[in-house]
């Protein structure tokens, strides 16, 4: 049975010991960070191995948005800039930006990417989340964030929009702390749950740790009310993942949080720290996946195909045309 959880791992290596873990828990995928990249042909191998372990095609993602939230970068990789500093120049050099991006994860076996980020930023968004966001106001990362994801989906890779159901008004750090948003339910359905539900249709979404005190006294990643806004009044019926599970924006143990984010109904647990005897706290607690997440990650799984055949210096040529600036490796 697949444990409902995407875990990380130590270092630029599988260790035995992951290996040995990950075959016997059989996670549902995989997240890699800095510390688990070093060249192409490492990452290569490393998501090779990783397959190897659980005996399949499993997903492994990463969190490519551009900017101070980049896990590949130079000299192997490009350097972008934050995606707000892009959200000027239109819809088509967004998607351009991320056709690129998703081309240089599918080059290294990694097939999804927690973006595009659909929080509406405004001055009060707190500065670790305010220019990873696409625009301030709902049309605007509507629109963007529509590109962002087709564009990774001309690449064949997955998107996972984030935080939903909105982190925008947040003006504290959930790494640290549980935000807390005081917004009337109205005013949030008109502008930050409207972003999500106008994007309903894409594969992956993963879940804030954020408390909506008009709506309910847990974080919403915790939360069987918010849960339920997300799948019936946002609309969305894809697979939903928790935001880090180790984050201060929850409380109580691993364990604790594993098991009450799956009753709330959230369908995979994300650890990213590697932390052995915690992956194996989430194993227990969150148990396998249930027949709907199952069916939900199998039609996230069909967004995996065939990028399409475009050259990475076509695409590249028609984003500069835009006015978008990247620093390019030199092949």
């Amino acid at each position: 049975m697949t444990a409902a959880a995407i875990f990380g791992l130590r270092g630029t290596d599988l260790l035995p010991a992951e290996r040995d873990f990950f075959r016997s828990a059989d996670p549902w995928g995989f997240i890699l960070f800095a510390r688990n990249i070093d060249s192409p042909d490492q990452l290569r191998r490393l998501t090779s191995d990783l397959r190897d372990a659980v005996g399949r095609d499993a997903i492994i993602t990463i969190d490519q948005e551009g900017g101070r939230v980049q896990r590949m970068r130079a000299p192997h990789w490009a350097e972008w800039s934050p995606p707000l500093d892009d959200a000027q120049l239109g819809p088509q050099a967004m998607q351009l930006r991320y056709h690129l991006i998703g081309q240089e994860l599918r080059a290294v076996g990694i097939d999804s990417n927690c973006a595009p980020t659909l929080d509406i930023a405004s001055n009060a968004t707190h500065p670790f989340l305010q220019n990873r966001c696409l625009g301030r106001s709902v049309d605007e990362v509507v629109t963007r964030g529509r590109a962002a994801a087709n564009g990774l989906l001309a690449a064949g890779v997955v998107p996972i929009m984030k935080h939903m159901p909105g982190h925008g008004r947040a003006v504290a750090d959930s790494h640290k702390e549980t935000p807390i948003v005081t917004t009337p339910h109205a005013e949030l359905s008109r502008t930050d749950f409207a972003v999500f539900r106008a994007l309903n249709d894409l594969p992956m979404a993963m879940s804030a740790h954020i408390r909506f005190s008009d709506l309910d006294d847990k974080p919403a990643t915790a939360s069987q009310r918010m849960i339920g806004v997300i799948r019936d009044e946002i609309g969305f019926d894809g697979l939903l993942m928790s935001d880090d599970i180790s984050m201060n924006g929850l409380s109580g143990t691993i364990a604790a949080r594993s098991a009450a984010t799956i009753a709330a109904g959230v369908d995979l647990i994300l650890h990213c720290h590697a932390e052995m005897s915690e992956m194996e706290d989430v194993v227990t607690h969150a148990g396998a996946m249930t027949a709907d997440a199952v069916r939900r990650g199998n039609l996230a799984l069909g967004f995996r195909r065939a990028g399409e055949a475009r050259r990475a210096a076509d695409l590249l040529d028609e984003y500069r045309a835009l006015g978008g600036q990247v620093d390019w490796p030199v092949a």
